[in-house]
């Protein structure tokens, strides 16, 4: 056992058969992070295999071992437990969403889907787009997207004309209304807007999550989504961009899911350093390597750089033209 010293620890479920894989991309990216901070705490690494049962007791032996800052845990049961606890005593950041009212050392941040949702009811807005049509495929992650849309989206004073829950039949896509103003949010996963796209009229604004989007070595995938804007990340989009450049990539290829997870891990180390430095004033906005960071309360929201998948490439939208 280490000898107790000033660290950060890293709490996340590396021993979950469950969510390892997920753990391990955010650990590889943290740790990308601290190599490049000069002087920076050494950084030691908690694993769980569950979370909800096992956060309070590791989160107090990295007290004890001399913890001065912590990440994690990551899944939303390790972060509910987390919560609970009264103590937190020293800088934490959670690795997922509470909508909790803090006033201690516990901090949020996380990559939700829902928030990309919100986002492309905003831009469909800033757009002028007046009506929108939710296509939806009824799992639960694409209940979720559409249901975050039509919040954000009639909350803005935008029409919401229906909603078309695809069960295999492409018909009522083929009879959308094509007048000006009138838009559509694709509440899809990947494989199934590639499915729905070929079957919406090209001239309608089509908008999605970064979950129909697996990165820009998959042309062939991406010539299916021609025309769709969604939201993602600078890591996923701009390999150019100044904040993304300065960070390593993982040894190992990973999926488009796990290669956001290292972003996340990324983003996360400087987070943190900005609560236990309480440099918000100075440091905020980030601008992430996950978007553009802000801070309102005690979490961190993210805004998804806008972007458009034109000849099997997922470009992004030059900020003066916002549709």
């Amino acid at each position: 056992m280490e000898a107790a010293a000033p660290h950060i620890a890293l709490l996340l479920p590396l021993k979950s058969p469950i969510f390892g894989k997920a753990a391990d991309a955010v650990q590889q990216g943290f740790l990308a992070a601290a190599s490049i901070e000069k002087n920076g705490l050494p950084v030691r690494i908690y694993g769980f295999n569950n979370e909800s049962t096992e956060v309070a007791d590791l989160y107090q032996q990295a007290l004890r071992a001399g913890a001065v800052a912590v990440a994690g845990p990551l899944t939303r049961n390790g972060v509910t437990t987390l919560a609970a606890n009264p103590n937190i005593s020293v800088p934490t950041l959670a690795l997922n969403m509470l909508d909790s009212q803090r006033f201690d050392n516990l901090y949020f941040f996380g990559l939700p889907s829902e928030t990309e949702a919100r986002q492309c009811a905003q831009r469909a807005t800033a757009a002028g787009l007046l009506s929108a049509t939710i296509v939806s495929t009824n799992t639960p992650l694409s209940k979720r997207l559409a249901q975050a849309f039509a919040d954000d989206w009639q909350r803005a004073g935008g029409i919401l004309t229906s909603e078309i829950v695809y069960a295999g039949d492409p018909a009522p896509l083929k009879e959308l209304p094509l007048e000006p103003g009138n838009a559509v949010f694709l509440a899809a996963e990947a494989d199934k807007a590639r499915l729905l796209r070929p079957y919406i009229d090209a001239t309608l604004p089509v908008y999605a999550t970064s979950q129909i989007f697996v990165g820009n070595t998959r042309t062939l995938t991406n010539y299916d989504l021609t025309d769709v804007r969604f939201v993602d990340m600078p890591w996923m989009l701009q390999p150019d961009h100044p904040a993304v450049m300065i960070y390593p990539r993982s040894a190992a290829p990973l999926s488009p899911d796990l290669d956001r997870l290292y972003a996340l891990g990324i983003d996360s180390y400087r987070l943190l350093k900005v609560i236990f430095d309480r440099s918000e004033t100075s440091s905020l906005p980030l601008d992430g390597v996950t978007g553009k960071i802000t801070l309102a309360g005690h979490i961190f929201q993210r805004e998804a750089v806008l972007a458009i998948i034109k000849q099997g490439l997922g470009v992004p939208v030059d900020g003066k033209s916002r549709q």
